[in-house]
């Protein structure tokens, strides 16, 4: 994908080829219509936190942030997310690559920001039956066990698959234990196929994991 938005107008195409489709981290059923997400915010029980409007849309989120990678970059340190999406054919590659991008309830998306994902057993949630928990104060977010390990092959693709990107250890040793603990669902597995038809490329940690299935 050569934009971010590029790959937004594609993501619809390939869910609408999964076997019931669901947000990322709440697991709301998605429908498809036009080529555009409909969230069905009953179907996983969610809970509006503070906003409505965008919690009745779909976005598209970046599983390793924007920021994550786009500050390890010199563009970014020259002028930011919109410095690199204009001069940067690597982080634009970065930014519409379709195995980083998964379909959000808008107001998690928002939420989550760019915080770091971690595990700390707290309760209650958030969002009503959705058991996604953001920690405001200490900028980090605890996901649903459902969404953990494809959380953890995103990444770890990020940073095997673009030179430079890094990992801090504790990241790493997380999601590497994702990854084991949380196998691919069948949706997962076929999402990769056709990503892998339409980018030209695979997540080799989610093939992997499917092949042993």
């Amino acid at each position: 994908m050569d934009s971010f938005n590029a790959a937004k107008k594609i993501l619809p195409s390939i869910y609408k080829q999964l076997e019931d489709p669901k947000t990322v981290y709440c697991g709301c059923d998605l429908n498809i219509e036009r080529n555009r997400f409909i969230v069905d915010l009953k179907s996983c029980g969610y809970a509006v936190r503070k906003q409505p409007k965008r919690a009745a849309r779909v976005e598209v989120e970046h599983i390793m942030p924007a920021w994550e990678f786009g500050h390890q970059l010199k563009c970014w340190q020259q002028g930011g997310r919109k410095n690199c999406s204009k001069s940067s054919k690597e982080f634009k590659a970065m930014e519409g690559d379709l195995h980083n991008l998964f379909p959000s309830v808008g107001e998690v998306n928002g939420d989550r920001s760019n915080y770091r994902f971690q595990l700390w057993n707290g309760k209650p949630y958030q969002y009503g039956k959705c058991e996604m928990l953001v920690d405001f104060k200490g900028r980090r977010a605890q996901p649903p066990e459902r969404s953990r390990g494809l959380i953890a092959r995103a990444y770890l693709y990020m940073v095997s698959h673009y030179e430079g990107l890094t990992l801090a250890r504790q990241q790493r040793q997380l999601f590497e234990a994702w990854n084991k603990m949380y196998p691919p669902s069948e949706n997962e597995c076929l999402r990769n196929e056709l990503i892998k038809k339409r980018q030209g490329n695979d997540n080799p940690f989610v093939t992997e994991k499917c092949k042993s299935k």
